[in-house]
């Protein structure tokens, strides 16, 4: 799942100014601030969730994101291509809540950090 926001947040950050334009031209106001906060949610996210760095954390936040993004890009239903990316942000967030209820797994840094260390 990591992977999605990963090369997501990558495209935005490679096409910055193309990422700006196309925020602008859909109403979102102070382009500037909310473009990089974006990149930052889904690559930033991505990254920590591909770790599992803060893993619940990270994909509640990451989860009402996708939901927020839904809601504001893809709700003009009489387009069956919008109606089909609204229903898959829907179900990206579903499966991020399985993150929140059960972190990121025994290999995650989670894990690692919560470790007692052992020292001599």
């Amino acid at each position: 799942m990591a992977q999605l926001f990963i090369i997501s947040g990558w495209q935005k950050l490679t096409g910055f100014s193309g990422t700006e334009g196309y925020f602008a031209q859909m109403g979102i106001p102070l382009v500037g601030v909310v473009t990089p906060l974006v990149i930052l949610i889904e690559l930033g996210g991505g990254l920590a969730l591909l770790f599992g760095f803060k893993t619940r954390w990270v994909a509640a936040v990451i989860a009402l994101f996708t939901v927020g993004s839904a809601l504001i890009a893809h709700t003009h239903f009489a387009d069956p291509n919008q109606a089909i990316n609204f229903m898959k942000n829907v179900s990206i967030a579903g499966g991020l809540l399985w993150f929140v209820r059960n972190g990121g797994g025994s290999a995650s840094v989670d894990i690692a950090m919560d470790r007692p260390s052992h020292s001599s």
